[in-house]
């Protein structure tokens, strides 16, 4: 299993009192398989992907990625979960602005580990596959809202995680750009073998993947 989350409690204190979230939340993902997030904002989504980020620690419960138990992980141990296990990909491409796409998708592979040539090739093989084999050197500032994305897709995949999680990630583009730019997501996560958790409001991507679940009361659902 790439993801299982147990009994997954969060809270948050608020002027008004506090407030529960997630009220002893399941959720298993198993190898290869795409999970799609569904439901109306505020329904505790994006807590539930910063938690199965491990950019938050769960109240209580057992959060287990690629095996190992890290709900209680310290921050060093966390982060290294984080640049081997996971990929993140979020509504904006938040690309860094001074650098090119292939330099994007490049900086988190250095940051890992991984040698300058190889990952220079590793960038320009998955911004190819992408369909931005001509684009390389251009700058964010000099692409179009859907090839941002793209490029902010492969920065995720780029260290070849076990799960990628998406927020919303073609929910700041046009319906047909976004299409566009969601099959390619789908395509690259199924021929990468990942398994991937994305929330999203629009039901028309969510029924291409494998299982859709929603939030109801802090508990997860079967749709």
């Amino acid at each position: 299993m790439a993801l299982v989350m147990s009994g997954v409690r969060h809270g948050y204190k608020t002027g008004a009192g506090r407030l529960d979230v997630l009220k002893g939340l399941d959720l298993a993902i198993g190898s290869g398989e795409i999970v799609a997030l569904v439901g109306p904002s505020g329904a505790g989504k994006s807590t539930l992907l910063h938690i199965a980020g491990l950019l938050e620690k769960p109240n209580a419960g057992s959060l287990v990625v690629n095996g190992r138990e890290c709900g209680r992980l310290g921050d060093d141990e966390r982060t290294g979960v984080r640049r081997r296990d996971l990929g993140f990909i979020y509504q904006f491409h938040n690309l860094l602005p001074e650098f090119s796409a292939l330099e994007n998708v490049v900086i988190p592979q250095l940051i890992a580990g991984r040698g300058r040539r190889e990952a220079r090739k590793r960038a320009g093989e998955v911004l190819g596959y992408l369909g931005l084999g001509e684009r390389l050197e251009h700058r964010p500032a000099e692409l179009s809202g859907g090839e941002q994305q793209r490029v902010a897709i492969a920065r995720a995949v780029a260290n070849a995680p076990r799960l990628l999680l998406a927020d919303e990630p073609t929910g700041n583009l046009d319906p047909h750009t976004a299409d566009r730019v969601f099959e390619m997501l789908l395509r690259l996560v199924r021929a990468s073998g990942l398994s991937a958790l994305i929330a999203t409001h629009n039901l028309e991507l969510a029924a291409r993947m494998d299982r859709r679940v929603t939030l109801e009361d802090g508990k997860l659902m079967e749709i």
